[in-house]
């Protein structure tokens, strides 16, 4: 949801920053990557120690390469296939990383329902992209949902930020907020394929 409305005012911050990186050398699956190692390592490293704030901080600052490598694809003038595969696919690692080292978190301080929240989102959260592929490999459209993939990381991040600062209960509250709108997507983008499956039978 964010996507749509978020997008053109983002492009105009992240466009010549991208530019700049690709005067440098540099180019989108390397930044890609980039960001990818280091939101995994933040995570595995930061969450499951209990540094939730210093966590989140840097997992944000890592997650913004995501923005980045669109960016430097514009400025080359356009993505390849297979950027994208491995863009949709770094997104996936780390997603299922986040996911994972909050609920280990939350395994080691004994709250099973928040670890619970946790993998119920990590799991739907693969869900909601297999879903929109798969339709797409089939012909159909599934895309759009009320909780796609910037409004997992923002309340996901918010809660564990604000957690790390002494705020109680707001990571639990966090996620299962999370699991419940992630779930509720997967349903909605299943609708959209069956939807669009029908107009393309009729």
């Amino acid at each position: 949801m964010l996507n749509i409305f978020a997008r053109a005012s983002v492009s105009r911050v992240t466009d010549p920053i991208g530019a700049w990186l690709v005067r440098l050398g540099l180019t989108p699956n390397s930044v890609t990557v980039l960001g990818t190692i280091g939101t995994v390592a933040a995570t595995l490293w930061f969450f499951p120690r209990g540094q939730l704030f210093v966590g989140t901080l840097a997992v944000t600052a890592f997650v913004l390469f995501d923005l980045l490598d669109g960016a430097m694809a514009r400025a080359q003038g356009s993505g390849t296939p297979f950027g994208a595969v491995l863009d949709a696919s770094c997104d996936r690692i780390a997603d299922g990383a986040l996911f994972a080292a909050l609920a280990w978190y939350a395994f080691a301080a004994g709250d099973r329902w928040s670890a619970a929240a946790s993998l119920v989102s990590l799991v739907a959260a693969q869900v909601v992209s297999y879903v929109k592929a798969r339709a797409e490999a089939s012909g159909l459209s599934a895309d759009g949902g009320i909780a796609e993939r910037a409004e997992r990381l923002i309340i996901v991040l918010v809660g564990a930020g604000l957690s790390g600062l002494g705020v109680p209960y707001v990571l639990e509250v966090a996620l299962w907020l999370c699991a419940v709108l992630t779930a509720a997507t997967v349903v909605q983008r299943l609708l959209l394929a069956r939807g669009s499956d029908t107009e393309v039978v009729g």
